[in-house]
């Protein structure tokens, strides 16, 4: 990973159009044809990991450790939404970024995510060593 001074202020774009299947009645949890918090959450995670794609190093990546999300605005079968991530601390090996999603000008939700670098063979052998104590 690249020193944290060059990291802070990475930004990240991610966009979507709400689909039938992106609602809360299709997930099954509301009665509403709105996009389920689900979907904001999966469009602002977008959004964080196409921001560090120049400062990993090829055998990293990074794993979602705490998502708060505040919804601020309901959004309908094809709204066009657009998320925006920016990295604004690095400590350690964790990241922090803010985001937002907006459809035009309505802002739709708000949110913080933070994410751990790993190493991805290392952090495989690790889970899959867990897995295996699990079942034995």
């Amino acid at each position: 990973m690249k020193p944290a001074e060059e990291i802070i202020g990475a930004v990240g774009f991610s966009v979507m159009t709400v689909r039938p299947g992106d609602t809360s009645v299709a997930m099954g949890v509301g009665d509403l044809p709105i996009v389920d918090q689900s979907q904001l959450i999966n469009l602002m995670e977008h959004a964080a990991v196409i921001s560090l794609d120049e400062y990993l190093e090829p055998e990293e990546t990074t794993i979602a450790i705490s998502i708060e999300i505040i919804s601020l605005s309901p959004a309908q079968i094809g709204a066009e939404l657009r998320a925006t991530s920016r990295c604004i601390e690095v400590e350690n090996r964790e990241l922090t970024f803010e985001c937002e999603i907006y459809e035009g000008e309505r802002q739709i939700a708000a949110g913080q995510i933070k994410r751990a670098t790993v190493e991805r063979v290392s952090f495989l052998a690790r889970t899959a060593a867990l897995n295996l104590i699990k079942e034995g």
